[in-house]
C-alpha cells in the first residue's frame, strides 16, 4: 500500500484526492480516499481571448496550492503528481504557471495531452460500475475542454478503445457566446451550433457502436446532478451514481439559461465559482445527450463523483 496525491488543475477548478492505494497480485489497484477537495479558481479566466493566464488566476492558484501543500504534508503523502489541462495548454505564459506551482508545492506539474486526459478519466469513472453494463462512454465536461473516451472493464481493469478531447467547456463557450445575463436566445442558438460543431470532430474519432452505458464526470456534470435533485448542500454520496434522462437534461439546461446569474446564486447546490458558467456547461451536456441518443440509443446519463483525481492516483500507485 502507498499513500499518494493527486492534483487536477484544469480551466475552472483545481481539486486535490489523497488516497491509500493498494496493488493486488494481478495488477489491480484500490483506492481508499482519506481527503478530497476543489477550489474554483477560474485558472482559464480569459485565455481564450489574450493567450495568457491572467495575474490574478495563478494568484488565486498559488493560494490554493499553499494550502494543498499542508496537507499533504499533513496526510504524510509519499508521492505527488500534479496535472495541468486546457488553459495552461493554451497559454503563453505558461512558465509563469510551472514555476509557481515548483516553488509552491515542490513537484512540476505536467501538461497532458487531451487524449492522456481522457484516458485517465476513464480509467477513475469507471472502476465502481458493473462491467457488464459495458462498453461505456465517459464524458468530462470541464471548463476548456470535452474529453469522450470510450471502452470497456474487464476483471477489474479499463481498457480505452478510443478517446479524443476538443476545445469545447463551460468557461470557454460563455466567455465566447453567452454574454447576456441572462443570455439571448440569439446567443443559446449560437452557442448550441458552436458545441454541436467542435464535438462533431470528437464523434468523428470516438465511434459510439455498440455503447451502452453513458457516464458523466467533473464539476459541470456533478453540479447539474446536485441541481436536478434540489440539495440544500452538495452531497457527494447522493450525487455518485445518481442518474439524469436526456430529457431531464433539456430541461435543466433551458432552466439555467433562462435564469439571470444572480437567480442562479440562490440556488445552493451551484458552486459560487460556477453561477456564471453553469448554463453554458450544461448545454454543452445536453447537446451531447441529444448526441448519444441519436447515435447509441443512450437514454440516460449515469453521474460517477470518480474521475481523473482517481485516475492519475491509480497511474502513481
Amino acid at each position: 500500500m502507498s499513500r499518494v496525491a493527486a492534483i487536477d488543475c484544469g480551466t475552472n477548478s483545481i481539486r486535490l484526492l489523497v488516497a491509500d492505494v493498494t496493488t493486488s497480485f494481478d495488477g489491480t489497484t484500490a483506492l481508499r480516499d482519506l481527503h478530497r477537495e476543489q477550489r474554483v479558481v477560474r485558472l482559464g479566466q480569459g485565455v481564450d481571448a489574450t493567450g495568457v493566464l491572467a495575474p490574478e488566476a495563478l494568484e488565486r492558484t498559488r493560494v490554493a496550492l499553499v494550502d494543498y501543500a499542508v496537507a499533504l504534508r499533513r496526510k504524510g503523502t509519499e508521492r505527488v503528481r500534479m496535472v495541468a489541462t486546457s488553459a495552461t495548454r493554451d497559454a503563453n505564459n505558461r512558465d509563469d504557471f510551472f514555476g509557481m506551482v515548483r516553488d509552491t508545492l515542490g513537484v512540476d506539474a505536467e501538461v497532458i495531452s487531451g487524449d492522456e486526459e481522457a484516458t485517465l478519466s476513464f480509467v477513475g469513472a469507471v472502476g465502481d460500475l458493473d462491467p457488464d453494463d459495458g462498453p461505456f462512454v465517459v464524458v468530462d465536461t470541464g471548463g476548456g475542454s470535452t474529453e469522450l473516451v470510450v471502452g470497456d472493464l474487464t476483471d477489474g481493469k479499463a481498457t480505452v478503445r478510443f478517446a479524443r478531447s476538443v476545445d469545447i467547456g463551460s468557461v470557454r463557450i460563455t466567455e465566447r457566446v453567452l454574454a447576456g445575463d441572462p443570455p439571448t436566445a440569439v446567443e443559446v442558438a449560437q452557442a448550441r451550433e458552436l458545441a454541436s460543431s467542435v464535438l462533431a470532430e470528437a464523434f468523428a474519432a470516438v465511434p459510439m457502436d455498440g455503447v451502452r452505458t453513458w457516464v458523466g464526470v467533473a464539476g459541470t456534470i456533478t453540479t447539474l446532478s446536485a441541481y436536478a435533485q434540489g440539495l440544500q448542500r452538495y452531497d457527494s454520496d447522493a450525487v455518485h451514481l445518481s442518474r439524469l434522462s436526456v430529457d431531464d437534461l433539456r430541461r435543466i439546461a433551458d432552466e439555467l439559461l433562462g435564469m439571470s446569474r444572480a437567480e442562479r446564486g440562490t440556488h445552493p447546490a451551484i458552486h459560487p465559482g460556477r453561477i456564471d458558467v453553469i448554463g453554458g456547461g450544461a448545454l454543452i451536456v445536453d447537446v451531447l445527450a441529444q448526441e448519444l441518443r441519436a447515435r447509441a440509443g443512450i437514454e440516460e446519463l449515469v453521474i460517477s463523483e470518480h474521475d481523473i483525481l482517481d485516475g492519475i492516483a491509480r497511474s502513481i500507485a
